[in-house]
């Protein structure tokens, strides 16, 4: 259920030009949030009545924390950017659907982010290999993380202490020249399952490869939003089905995703 409530910032660092990491100290919000969900943050700026939907990076129910990576993308983003330990921020969440875990149990999993899609695969490939502290994690899967960078990278290191990694820029500096599909195809990989997220042109690679592979996939959207719960329409994505609420071919990426079977929707 979510909720929404004044949070405390435990740290905050830029990790690559205009990336930070954020911590804050969560009194319920972290002990309901699975894999794949997102929160809102609000600004201080009263000018600035919509929140900013960041994804969760990492979800520590013990500690009552949430991580989220974000890039700075406007005035709202760029406030949250001088935010250091000690203030206060309001919250709303856990928003949206996670990715469906008992989907990838003891299976060939690629776990595939592409810039700010990144950050959001962490927690997934934590709990997908027994290194989470939430509650009713399925049997370990065998994890591959695909991430693509345009060249900076940022989190390598950490996907590294639970799964393989593999690597691809835009400009070639480090690992294959390319995206994250030539990525696969040069290191010949293969996978049962697909979970990804990031912007559109890479999100509809990877559903053309799912399908000629026959591999079953999940996508998180990356969509901009104004409410963040489902009630003002402004975050639809089209879809093959009718939705019950629009009675169109639309889908709420806010409320019926981000996460979606990558058959749902067209791209």
């Amino acid at each position: 259920m979510k909720k929404k409530e004044l949070c405390t910032v435990e740290s905050q660092e830029m990790i690559s030009a205009g990336i930070y990491s954020l911590w804050i100290k969560t009194p319920s919000i972290a002990g309901e949030a699975v894999p794949g969900q997102f929160v809102s943050l609000y600004c201080q700026d009263g000018s600035r009545l919509l929140p900013r939907p960041i994804s969760l990076c990492e979800i520590d129910r013990q500690g009552q924390r949430l991580h989220m990576v974000y890039r700075v993308a406007g005035k709202g983003t760029a406030e949250f950017s001088g935010l250091k330990a000690g203030d206060s921020i309001q919250v709303m969440g856990p928003l949206g659907n996670g990715f469906p875990l008992e989907k990838a149990a003891g299976k060939r999993v690629f776990l595939m982010g592409g810039g700010i899609g990144i950050p959001p695969m962490l927690e997934t490939a934590k709990s997908l290999t027994g290194n989470s502290d939430l509650t009713g994690a399925p049997e370990a899967a065998k994890v591959t993380a695909v991430l693509g960078y345009r060249d900076v990278r940022f989190l390598q290191e950490e996907y590294e202490k639970y799964c393989d990694v593999c690597i691809s820029t835009e400009d070639g500096s480090y690992g294959t020249k390319g995206n994250v599909i030539d990525a696969i195809k040069e290191n010949g990989l293969e996978a049962d399952v697909i979970f990804a997220c990031g912007p559109t042109p890479m999100l509809r690679g990877i559903k053309a490869y799912a399908e000629e592979k026959g591999i079953a996939c999940w996508i998180s959207m990356e969509e901009k939003m104004a409410c963040g719960i489902g009630a003002c329409l402004a975050c639809v994505c089209q879809s093959k089905e009718v939705d019950s609420h629009s009675h169109v071919h639309n889908k709420r990426v806010c409320k019926d995703g981000p996460v979606f079977e990558a058959s749902e929707v067209e791209l």
